[in-house]
């Protein structure tokens, strides 16, 4: 039994140090040739995965990869919120709100109806698969735009989007998992009752623990973990996921808003010091880097050919559909009626480009999978096929597209 265990361990430590490896590589490469370094670790774990070189074998139901998925979605959701600021949130909120729920339904419905045609399966299984891939990537945006100097207004607005869309499609993937398994109604207003009590709790939840850090690493006179700002930050990001889930709330939309409440500590008139601030950002920097080779390159290793074989079609298909049609329609709709903030068209078409697949559909096709539920090789399929295009091909691209079109601050 102990030597089993001992192999288990060795096997991950083996697995992580790879990834490490390989990832530094990919990093080094990435600073020398401006390519997005999640691009990079994709393909590397294409190559070290099962379907080349079979370096790295990780089910994608086994424990350490599920694990490793869920906390760096959490993590990654969490800095994506403690870097959102809210005097820009005021400015285009509206936007923001639209495209984080209506966008998500929109790209939802018109997924749906093209996988239901095209890959002949029941509806609400279409809409399963068009509900896992309807949210823009954090873990995908943050970095490429560190490399690319985006005006402020657009960067934030679709930082703010692709962290507030996660939240609502995992709701929403969950909600139609729920229906197909029995266990929700469906209905109308027992939908929309579900939707607003995942992420009206997860709000509350994500609220009241980012508050309690806020305090515990203030300067305030209950401050009494100032000095040990990074471990209170991932307490906080890991609590409000557990703590959503007790109460059967969203766990990604409660560690959002604690990130978004622990990045603005002002909301409450408390101060954190500089020191402290500066610390927690390094200590995040360093961690999401971390995760994120870790999740990509795990993602990578997920590839099998023999699976995209049989719906590679359908699949290009759908996130063709999805990419030149459901987004530039979704962002059309939800930037529009935004007047309060005076969208240009070169800003509006940079956001029909800026639509990366990435952690959290990852996450959510893999938890599906586990689940045993029907179809799941063709949305496991589907989705790692709109997470190859849209990283590979767009996010590869997002600095070429906005200097052409003109919202770069400086040249690159």
């Amino acid at each position: 039994m102990e030597a089993n265990v001992m192999s288990i361990v060795q096997r991950e430590l083996y697995m992580i140090t790879m990834v490490f490896l390989f990832g530094l590589a990919a990093m080094k490469l990435s600073e020398k040739t401006k390519i997005p370094d999640v691009a990079l670790f994709m393909i590397v774990g294409i190559l070290l995965g099962p379907s080349v070189f079979k370096l790295i074998t990780v089910p994608n139901d086994s424990v350490s990869y599920q694990f490793i998925i869920v906390i760096g979605s959490i993590l990654i959701l969490f800095e994506g919120g403690r870097a959102i600021l809210f005097s820009v949130l005021k400015k285009v909120w509206i936007t923001i709100t639209l495209l984080s729920i209506l966008g998500v339904l929109v790209t939802a419905v018109i997924v749906a109806v093209t996988a239901y045609y095209l890959l002949d399966i029941p509806i609400m299984y279409a809409l399963l698969l068009a509900s896992v891939i309807a949210s823009t990537d954090p873990a995908t945006l943050m970095p490429v735009f560190k490399q690319i100097t985006i005006q402020e207004k657009v960067r934030r607005t679709v930082e703010s989007e692709s962290a507030f869309n996660d939240a609502t499609a995992s709701i929403l993937t969950f909600t139609v998992l729920g229906v197909i398994l029995g266990q929700t109604e469906l209905s109308v207003s027992s939908s929309i009752w579900s939707f607003f009590r995942e992420a009206g709790g997860g709000v509350l939840v994500g609220t009241l623990i980012g508050w309690i850090g806020n305090i515990l690493s203030s300067d305030h006179r209950w401050g009494l973990l100032r000095k040990y700002g990074t471990v209170v930050s991932l307490v906080v990001a890991i609590s409000s996921y557990l703590a959503a889930g007790y109460i059967h709330a969203s766990g990604f939309m409660a560690t959002f808003t604690a990130g978004l409440i622990s990045g603005n500590p002002e909301l409450f008139r408390l101060k954190v010091s500089e020191e402290t601030n500066e610390t927690v950002f390094e200590f995040s920097e360093t961690i999401t880097l971390l995760l994120r080779s870790l999740i990509f390159m795990l993602l990578g290793t997920q590839v099998d050919f023999n699976i995209l074989y049989d719906f590679w079609i359908q699949g290009i298909l759908i996130v063709l559909v999805f990419m030149f049609i459901a987004r530039p329609l979704t962002v059309i709709l939800c930037t529009l009626p935004d007047r309060r903030a005076k969208w240009k068209w070169n800003e509006i078409v940079f956001m029909f480009w800026v639509r990366e697949t990435g952690v959290i559909p990852a996450a959510l096709s893999g938890m599906i999978v586990a689940s045993g539920v029907d179809y799941g090789n063709e949305i496991a399929s589907v989705t790692f096929i709109a997470i190859l295009v849209t990283i590979l091909i767009q996010a590869s691209t997002t600095g070429f597209v906005a200097r052409k079109l003109g919202i770069t601050l400086k040249p690159v």
